[in-house]
């Protein structure tokens, strides 16, 4: 199982969103190349980033903050926001990264995780980002209807790499991963489940790897030092997954 620091970018700075709100955001770094050096240096094999200005705009716009992280960090990346086409997918290879994350692309256009995932095998994941088991989009700020458990198991039969379930009540709120309900979505597919949203403690992160998910995001739990990135490590190790 997989552990991955969240570098979410506003504003050229790395922060923290509660419950996705834009106006409910903490600065943690001036940097995010130095937020993402440091989770690099501690080990960190993975790093999660975010454009939360692409999100908004509905392409990527941190562009070049990306390929400085992908340049100095050496870690594999992970990125999402803004991504909605097989152009901007070309745009955020190009840098480096190592997946791509899709979200209301995915789910307003299930054809696109088709082409993407035949373009790019293995390297297009999908962002399920949730209220109540049901999908938002744009950046969280429209709910729609869809049940995450359905869109599931479409996007995976879909060719998807990963799945990325985001708990939106619980992101940024330190008050626990909802890894039931990641698991209850991991259990009709055989792609990995990546749990985020509200982890706070060692125990989120043991109960993932516990789950049999294939990794977890965590983001104000680390800049609040509530967890220590080594020992995080420590407990996936002392699972065995």
């Amino acid at each position: 199982m997989d552990i991955y620091p969240a570098v979410d970018i506003k504003d050229g700075k790395c922060v923290n969103l509660v419950r996705g709100e834009f106006d409910r955001s903490t600065v943690f770094d001036d940097s995010p190349v130095n937020a993402a050096l440091g989770w690099a240096q501690a080990g960190a094999s993975w790093i999660h980033v975010v454009d939360l200005d692409g999100a908004r705009a509905g392409r990527p716009v941190n562009v070049e903050i990306v390929r400085e992280i992908v340049e100095s960090t050496g870690c594999r990346i992970q990125i999402g926001g803004g991504i909605r086409s097989l152009r901007h997918l070309e745009m955020v290879f190009a840098l480096g990264v190592e997946r791509a994350v899709l979200g209301t692309a995915a789910v307003e256009n299930l054809e696109l995780v088709n082409a993407a995932s035949s373009a790019f095998p293995g390297r297009v994941a999908v962002g399920l980002d949730t209220r109540a088991g049901k999908v938002a989009t744009h950046a969280w700020t429209s709910d729609t209807e869809i049940l995450a458990a359905d869109l599931a198991v479409q996007v995976a039969a879909a060719g998807a790499a990963a799945l990325i379930h985001t708990d939106i009540q619980r992101d940024g709120m330190l008050s626990g991963a909802n890894v039931d309900a990641s698991a209850a979505l991991a259990k009709p597919i055989d792609i990995p489940v990546i749990v985020s949203g509200g982890v706070s403690s060692l125990d989120d992160v043991r109960r993932t790897a516990l789950a049999g998910l294939g990794g977890v995001i965590i983001g104000r739990a680390l800049y609040t030092g509530a967890i220590d990135l080594k020992s995080a490590i420590e407990a996936v190790e002392s699972v065995g997954v």
